[in-house]
């Protein structure tokens, strides 16, 4: 089967954090007989975290299209909802133990999971920088790995993540940039983009100002996006970074590249917080999840939206379709 012959994909659905809204947004979601149309579904649940969602949104998980791979973690005690602990993280955490193992044995596509609290997650046995590291050391993916950030059909990669601001300019070099554009290439073509068209931003204001607020532009940026479309990429910049998504939004590009991680963080989550995806990028199969968090504040009251988790779904479902299952 070619890369590029349409199936109906395998995804595992996890859900999240069970002291937030995770549990009631994926029985939400699976109470959508459209959404699990799409694909078929493997839900890796804790019991207890799972009859928690029932309660709050007052029905059963679905069995049509729907498998059940069970653990347990928390020994049938409902979730403490509304609070990081060690508990949620540890239950968190080896549903995506689970997932990855799923995923080693060639038996899915891709990975869907409602939101995830990075505190918890750290409490419950996290040694990486976030889930993204993690999974990348349990898969064991040399290279480079990143965190797309979608809304609509505007994408975003960036060369750095969850690093100190401080931190941000001694890491941005042309590999760096470089290994950021084409990982974005590539998982829009895998989206169905044929030829995406990439803005690569500025480091500094106004895009250094011609070198005087700053030479990155001029001695990184500038050079790395110059070789990529060289070498046939439709990559263009560096712009300055508090107009270049003005541009994006209007859809003269497929794709921002940003260099930190709040430099396209804001303008994406301004653009559309309830529906945004962020999808782990370099992995062995798409891994996505919506960009909302695990909204404490209301957890357990039944109003979350799934708008960011189907539109995660949705998006997993097109790129497996594509696979080629190993």
């Amino acid at each position: 089967m070619s890369a590029a012959t349409k199936r109906k994909p395998r995804i595992v659905l996890l859900h999240g954090d069970p002291s937030g809204v995770g549990p009631e947004m994926v029985l939400k979601l699976l109470g959508d007989a459209a959404t699990r149309a799409q694909a078929d579904v493997l839900l890796i649940a804790d019991p207890a975290a799972l009859a928690s969602g029932e309660r709050i949104v007052g029905h059963p998980a679905p069995t049509d299209g729907v498998d059940v791979l069970p653990y347990d973690v928390l020994q049938g005690r409902a979730p403490v909802l509304g609070d990081s602990n060690a508990d949620s993280g540890r239950c968190a955490l080896r549903g995506l133990e689970l997932a990855t193992d799923v995923v080693r044995r060639g038996e899915a596509d891709a990975i869907v999971f409602a939101p995830f609290n990075k505190h918890s997650l750290r409490l419950g046995g996290l040694d990486r920088e976030d889930e993204l590291r993690w999974l990348q050391v349990r898969w064991q993916v040399p290279g480079f790995v990143c965190e797309f950030n979608i809304t609509g059909a505007l994408w975003t990669s960036r060369v750095t993540s969850h690093v100190p601001l401080r931190e941000v300019a001694d890491l941005i070099n042309q590999r760096a940039v470089r290994e950021a554009v084409l990982i974005i290439d590539r998982a829009l073509k895998q989206a169905g983009i044929a030829a995406p068209r990439i803005a690569v931003s500025g480091l500094n204001p106004h895009a250094g100002d011609g070198g005087s607020i700053g030479l990155e532009e001029i001695e990184v940026i500038g050079p790395a996006v110059e070789a990529l479309r060289a070498e046939g990429l439709d990559a263009r910049g560096p712009y300055s970074p508090d107009t270049v998504f003005i541009a994006a939004r209007r859809g003269d590009y497929d794709a921002v590249v940003s260099m930190y991680h709040d430099q396209g963080q804001i303008a994406m989550k301004l653009m559309g917080f309830e529906r945004g995806v962020t999808l782990h990028g370099g992995l062995p199969v798409p891994v996505a999840t919506p960009a909302s968090g695990s909204a404490f504040d209301i957890a357990g009251k039944g109003i979350a939206r799934i708008e960011g988790l189907q539109a995660a779904f949705e998006l997993a479902a097109r790129m497996g379709e594509r696979a080629e299952r190993r």
